[in-house]
């Protein structure tokens, strides 16, 4: 009894460990900009650069200290009205500040906060 317990646990170690080398090739191929074997098999090359330059500009982030009116208004749910509220607010110690002074609704914040950044200079 001990012994088929201690086989059953080896073996689903190693299935875990297996999946996770596995996941981690296909993470590794996905950010060289390579087909990973979970991206659609109809990906045109156009799509693949398309997804890579959002990403991108996603890991970037729209500074919103220094952005410019026309920059706030690309984020989605920021309009003129909220774009002039962010503004007129600056400079922000921390890109919660949005939602602590009330300046956009916590729903907004919680869409756009992955695509934002407060820099401080």
């Amino acid at each position: 009894m001990k012994h088929s317990i201690i086989k059953t646990g080896l073996i689903a170690g190693t299935l875990l460990l297996a999946a996770g080398l596995f996941f981690a090739n296909v993470n590794k191929s996905d950010a060289s900009g390579n087909k990973s074997a979970g991206s659609p098999a109809g990906m045109s090359a156009k799509g693949a650069k398309d997804k890579q330059a959002q990403a991108a500009s996603k890991m970037k982030g729209v500074d919103i200290n220094s952005a410019s009116k026309a920059e706030l208004k690309t984020l989605p749910g920021i309009g003129d009205a909220e774009a002039d509220k962010i503004i007129a607010g600056r400079p922000y110690p921390s890109k919660a500040f949005l939602v602590t002074r009330n300046i956009i609704p916590r729903g907004i914040y919680e869409g756009i906060r992955k695509q934002i950044i407060a820099r401080q200079k």
